[in-house]
């Protein structure tokens, strides 16, 4: 199957929010090129094998590629394709009332599945965090250390690597704070890495949703790849649409998805958490992270952590 390609030139703060308005909009996946974390390479060594010195060459420092793919059957039509610029320009809009965005050149063409879905994979590589995560992607073998946690993951057409400040702050709260035997939710689960590390450091049981059917797929597999199935379920939908959640008293709820979001998650997440439950989020940019630590103090949590990585913040707190 073909796809249009959809590149929109924006900045850092944005990608997050970019993303989720990509996948609102029935995108089948999303790529992002950062020059930042190429430039920054040093600080991690490993982390990357191959750059793409022609892209890297025509972009400044500050500036992001975020590729979105929408299917042929999604836009069959170039009036549909104009329509669907439409949306993606009104989005970007929307976003730029409380981020910045960058220029917002939008670029389109064809691409054939094949391609776009295996190209990321040259940039996407083992990697480290916490205290025993090993984060590997599911088509490479490697030697574990005896202490290791590995995490296999294959990402798709999924928000979640790994690699991300937002999701690396989460897991690294995640190894810290679930006990064995604990009930997590992780809300917005894209690839389901959050829910695997919870399930990997001793959860009894983890819930994972997304409102993308194309995640919810992903994350099935993953959950699976890392043999976690029987404690791990994946469903499509909101808090108020997956029966799992009726009458549900979670000792952690992680939430990695954007500021706006998040606040209007948080009086509807303390419904679902157990008296001195934890609620880890991120996706923060930290133009919004006073706007959060407010929603979550109106909403009755205690703030017990704030971590700060770069443009990104991620929060701990409880009930």
């Amino acid at each position: 199957m073909n796809y249009h390609q959809i590149t929109v030139h924006t900045v850092t703060e944005a990608v997050e929010a970019v993303s989720y308005a990509f996948m609102e909009l029935g995108a089948g996946g999303v790529e992002i090129f950062d020059p930042k974390d190429i430039l920054d390479q040093e600080k991690s060594p490993t982390s990357w094998d191959y750059i793409d010195e022609d892209l890297l060459k025509d972009l400044s420092r500050d500036e992001v590629l975020m590729r979105c793919y929408f299917s042929t059957e999604v836009i069959p039509t170039p009036t549909a394709l104009e329509e669907k610029l439409l949306q993606i320009r009104q989005a970007m809009q929307n976003i730029s009332q409380y981020l910045p965005v960058g220029s917002c050149l939008i670029e389109t063409a064809m691409t054939a599945e094949e391609d776009w879905m295996n190209a990321w994979k040259a940039y996407y590589k083992p990697f480290r965090l916490g205290h025993h995560i090993h984060i590997v992607p599911s088509w490479i073998e490697v030697e574990p250390d005896p202490e290791d946690i590995m995490i296999h993951i294959d990402p798709g057409m999924a928000f979640g690597t790994g690699t991300h400040e937002t999701t690396s702050m989460c897991m690294a709260m995640l190894e810290e704070q679930v006990k064995p035997g604990d009930t997590v939710l992780d809300i917005g689960c894209g690839s389901g890495i959050l829910g695997i590390v919870a399930a990997k450091v001793g959860a009894g049981r983890v819930i994972c949703s997304d409102l993308d059917p194309n995640a919810v797929k992903v994350a099935r597999e993953n959950v699976a790849k890392n043999g976690v199935s029987d404690v791990t379920e994946v469903y499509q939908g909101d808090l108020t649409e997956i029966p799992a959640f009726e009458g549900l008293k979670a000792d952690l709820i992680v939430a990695n998805i954007i500021a706006d979001v998040i606040i209007f998650l948080a009086p509807k997440a303390k419904g679902l958490l157990k008296k001195g439950g934890c609620f880890i989020t991120s996706g923060i940019i930290q133009e919004r992270k006073q706007d959060v630590l407010d929603a979550l103090k109106d909403a009755g949590y205690e703030i017990l952590e704030v971590q700060d990585k770069g443009s990104w913040a991620a929060i701990r707190s409880r009930i």
